[in-house]
């Protein structure tokens, strides 16, 4: 059984990255290679669903920080849809979720999160 699962679904005008189980520094070459297809295609927008992830270390976060760094600088859109509560948890200690704006959460609370701001 494997411990992480990533998966990448397009239709031309969005990337859909959907990551399942634990992604720790064992999975990361696997993330990084999906998304080292993706990430530079700044006229399509590029979507993490954190939906079925069970746990995220700092090597993950690294990946996240990284993506929006790239995204920020292409002026490309970049959100992050299913955040599970002990995950977003994670990301409000570590001050990555003020890169992000939960703008469902406003209106509908689905967990939808999408950078709000440039990255340093």
């Amino acid at each position: 059984m494997r411990k992480f699962i990533v998966y990448k679904q397009s239709n031309g005008k969005e990337n859909i990255i959907y990551l399942s189980g634990e992604l720790d520094l064992s999975a990361a070459s696997e993330l990084a290679a999906v998304l080292d297809s993706v990430v530079h295609k700044g006229n399509e927008i590029l979507t993490l669903d954190l939906k079925e992830l069970r746990y995220i270390d700092s090597t993950g976060i690294g990946m996240i920080v990284s993506v929006l760094k790239v995204r920020a600088a292409m002026r490309a859109a970049f959100r992050v849809h299913h955040i599970p509560a002990k995950i977003q948890r994670l990301f409000e200690l570590t001050g990555i979720s003020r890169y992000l704006v939960d703008r469902e959460d406003q209106s509908q609370n689905q967990g939808v999160i999408e950078r709000n701001e440039e990255i340093i």
